[in-house]
């Protein structure tokens, strides 16, 4: 049976929103309920009236929150499934084969068991990042499309899941071509042992916005930082400046994984990925491609992704610093016969010119910026521990209970449990694991920043 209500904060109430204010999810929540609500308005209401009355059933009356409720059906259950794009457009397929010979060798094997998509997909071999209902990869002409496979769908995330699942390309397995079965992901089931899978390496924004749950110390949580685009109009040489940015093709975000503080200044050792390549720093082998400004000797710890730092290098730069990288990039165009230069060029060119000291103010500037957002918000990191601490749940969030042992603790000093819902819970549990991290980045940034300062960085 399918749930009559959702975790997630398109469902809390006014008072349970509130505890999500000062997070990224804060405004991500209003803007979506605002977009819903609009996409209802304009485009669904009218429809659905249509084909209502087009069934004979003109009276039933369909309103905004049984839109809600079919939109949070849809998003907590579905599946990012890879099939083959002739499967998903089969007319399109047809006339392409129709016009054209088709010599590329298909791969209809079933897919390997290597990389982690999804709600536990296991695919070998793609790369690609998933926008909206479908993603055509470059490999293997592959469209991944959302959608809801009854049965697997039903199985809840584990940080050690255990089953995952694989879609059967040439139904050798199940006999009917591209339908999805689930298998063992290492030791044998036991008897009522919950069959869990992994939804993927979330962090607890994204579980509670798409899911409506989070984990108590998420492995694979993550803060988000980024630099408002609006602001870069009120800096020196605005106009400058985008065009590098857009040369660059800059990110004007970034995520920050909670693995990535253990290669860090301060390595907290809260990391699960022990072993694993997956979150190392990516630093261009050649910074400096003219090979005069010095190596900084806190390379290696910084854990902030190159490519944001060379935007708020961009955002930062003085005159002097911008003169000197047109002057880098003139001399390029002008020995490569006039060849514009690539993004990569552009970016080794700002990191000559500029050093670290101004995209580290900046960033410490965006993570104080932050933390002051959440404080003001909803208090610091050790009011979010008490109050979890001492949580109790209720089924509403307007219980009151008048419990005299509640009192007696009162009385003698010690906290009362706080009675509180399943959401109010969730919401103080991600922001205080937002507050975590953006202290804890907040503390490599000024230690990073403090270090190119000593040496003239």
């Amino acid at each position: 049976m399918l749930p009559t209500t959702f975790g997630n904060p398109l469902w809390f109430t006014d008072d349970e929103l509130l505890e999500l204010k000062g997070t990224t999810l804060y405004r991500a929540t209003e803007l979506q309920k605002k977009s819903l609500r609009s996409l209802y308005d304009d485009k669904l209401k009218a429809l659905v009236d249509k084909l209502l009355t087009l069934d004979g059933d003109s009276e039933r009356d369909v309103c905004f929150e049984d839109f809600l409720w079919a939109n949070s059906v849809f998003w907590a259950r579905a599946l990012n499934i890879p099939l083959p794009y002739s499967y998903v457009f089969p007319q399109v397929e047809e006339k392409k084969n129709c016009s054209a010979s088709n010599d590329k060798s298909s791969d209809d094997s079933t897919n390997t068991v290597n990389g982690m998509d999804g709600k536990g997909c296991q695919v070998d071999g793609f790369d690609i990042q998933v926008n909206g209902v479908t993603s055509v990869s470059k490999q293997k002409d592959t469209v991944w499309v959302e959608g809801l496979v009854p049965g697997i769908d039903f199985c809840n995330h584990g940080l050690k899941p255990a089953a995952t699942w694989e879609v059967d390309g040439t139904g050798s397995i199940t006999r009917v071509p591209f339908t999805m079965y689930l298998l063992s992901a290492g030791q044998p089931l036991e008897t009522d042992e919950e069959i869990s899978i992994s939804y993927g390496n979330k962090g607890n924004e994204e579980l509670l916005h798409l899911y409506g749950f989070v984990l108590d110390g998420n492995p694979d949580d993550y803060l988000m930082v980024h630099y408002p685009v609006q602001a870069l109009q009120s800096v020196s040489f605005s106009d400058s400046k985008a065009q590098l940015l857009e040369a660059q093709k800059a990110e004007m975000r970034c995520l920050l994984p909670r693995s990535l503080l253990d290669h860090g200044f301060f390595p907290v050792g809260i990391s699960t990925n022990e072993g694993s390549d997956k979150d190392q720093l990516n630093h261009v082998c050649s910074y400096s491609w003219s090979g005069q400004r010095k190596m900084p000797s806190y390379l290696n710890k910084l854990v902030f992704p190159e490519s944001f730092l060379t935007t708020l290098r961009t955002v930062a730069m003085k005159e002097d610093e911008l003169f000197q990288v047109s002057s880098l990039l003139e001399e390029l165009v002008t020995s490569g016969g006039g060849r514009q230069p690539s993004d990569s060029e552009v970016r080794a060119a700002i990191w000559e010119a500029c050093g670290d000291s101004g995209a580290l103010q900046m960033l410490v500037d965006l993570l104080t910026m932050r933390m002051v957002d959440l404080h003001d918000g909803s208090g610091t990191e050790d009011s979010d521990t008490n109050l979890l601490k001492n949580a109790r749940f209720t089924e509403s969030p307007n219980l009151h209970t008048g419990n005299e042992n509640d009192l007696s603790e009162e009385i003698n000093g010690l906290q009362p449990p706080q009675s509180m819902s399943r959401n109010k819970w969730s919401s103080i549990v991600y922001r205080r694991g937002q507050k975590q991290l953006t202290r804890l980045f907040l503390n490599e940034a000024e230690h990073a920043l403090q270090l190119a300062l000593d040496e003239g960085n």
